[in-house]
């Protein structure tokens, strides 16, 4: 039998989360159950947040908290360059506009500079910001304090869907609250824990935490005391509710609820594993030129929770274009991927484009170089050896095919 495919992330499931999924599908619910208040509670409970409120996925989650925020036609979101689309997009579904920051190259986040940057650049069109949303790359949180402050006026809206069990600069656990008004978490199957598929949005603010309900919910109201009162005895009819909204069918099952659940639980022994597996990579790669790990400072590393292990390579230097490398390792079971292409790249985006920008270098500086490689708390040592060598492989084998001079 041969060597097991080494993706760049997978999910970890074992007989205790099977257990907890199929007790659900054994009860009355299958959705709109208790489980989903049991995973939210918990959720808040670790984060040290006041609300949780589930999606069916954390793109729901990003669109809700961006809906909550009163994005409308003609409001503005900042985000980063270099993130999935889904966290620009959550803007666009509310019919706002989009505005890019540059990040900082080794640490991934969005420099707090650049957003000034780009807020100075709104300010000379006479436009503000409504939102700002700062991106967890992989796990890690640098400088959340000064883009706090950067960020003025504007709700802070945090895509920390890597972020899961990572904690800011100070302590403080990353969906507490303390730099932003709302976090998002994702609970993809290659995400820090799984719900098969899945989202959170923790807040502190109970306004906010009541509209993100109303949208997943189809904009429906079944608080009594809500009630626009379509007739002095509504209050008392059992069975009675009210749109109030244009919502979604944004829940989440007590399925998935379940799963999530069982999940939280090893969420510390998921991350501390990831941490060991990174520090491994590091090591490997003190000795090896051409590749240069990032978010590798020791204070970052042991924050972070590890969703991601990011390299940056010299392809130049290497003699191999990232294609013909990510092809390569593919043949020898070493999965790989590039996170992320910067969102103004995007057919989309070039169609709809930012109605600001800061300059943009650095991510494109880390996107022409970029990498991501196998990362996930099932690898052992043997793992991370073989994919250093397959790389040191490729790389032997490219610069023997040099002309010699």
């Amino acid at each position: 039998m041969g060597r097991r495919r080494l993706n760049y992330g997978r999910h970890s499931v074992d007989q205790a989360d099977i257990d907890a999924v199929v007790a659900v599908l054994r009860s009355e619910f299958l959705t709109q159950g208790p489980t989903v208040p049991r995973f939210e509670d918990a959720v808040r409970e670790l984060v040290g947040a006041r609300h949780a409120v589930a999606f069916s996925s954390g793109t729901a989650a990003l669109h809700g908290a961006v809906w909550a925020a009163g994005i409308k036609k003609g409001d503005i979101g900042v985000t980063q360059a270099i993130t999935f689309c889904a966290t620009a997009n959550a803007v666009r579904y509310c019919d706002g506009d989009v505005a890019l920051a540059d990040i900082d190259f080794e640490s991934v986040n969005m420099s707090a500079s650049s957003l000034k940057n780009v807020t100075a650049k709104l300010e000379a069109k006479n436009r503000t910001a409504k939102v700002v949303l700062p991106v967890h790359i992989g796990g890690l949180s640098v400088g959340a304090g000064p883009l706090r402050e950067a960020a003025g006026d504007a709700l802070v809206i945090e895509d920390a869907a890597h972020a899961l069990g990572g904690i800011y600069e100070d302590g403080q656990t990353i969906g507490s609250g303390a730099y932003a008004d709302a976090s998002v978490f994702s609970f993809h199957p290659v995400k820090p824990i799984t719900s098969a598929e899945g989202g959170v949005a923790v807040t502190n603010d109970g306004t906010l935490a009541r509209r993100m309900r109303l949208l997943r919910n189809h904009g429906i109201e079944r608080d009594k005391t809500r009630y626009a009162g379509t007739g002095p005895d509504a209050q008392d009819l059992p069975w009675y509710y009210e749109q109030h909204e244009l919502g979604y069918n944004y829940r989440l099952s007590d399925v998935h609820a379940a799963l999530g659940l069982s999940q939280l639980s090893k969420l510390s022994n998921f991350t501390q594993r990831r941490r060991d597996l990174a520090a491994l990579y590091d090591e490997a790669f003190k000795s090896l030129p051409g590749i240069t790990p990032l978010q590798g400072r020791h204070d970052w590393a042991q924050r972070s929770s590890r969703h991601l292990y990011l390299v940056h390579l010299d392809f130049e230097a290497l003699s191999v274009s990232r294609a013909e490398l990510m092809n390569r390792l593919s043949e020898a079971g070493v999965g790989t991927q590039v996170h992320y292409i910067p969102i103004h790249h995007h057919p989309y985006y070039v169609a709809n484009p930012p109605v600001a920008s800061a300059d943009l270098g650095e991510s494109e500086r880390y996107y022409q170089g970029a990498l991501s490689l196998p990362l996930f708390p099932e690898m052992i040592e043997a793992d991370v050896e073989r994919v250093v060598q397959a790389l040191k492989s490729v790389i032997q084998s490219q610069r023997a095919l040099e002309p010699q001079i």
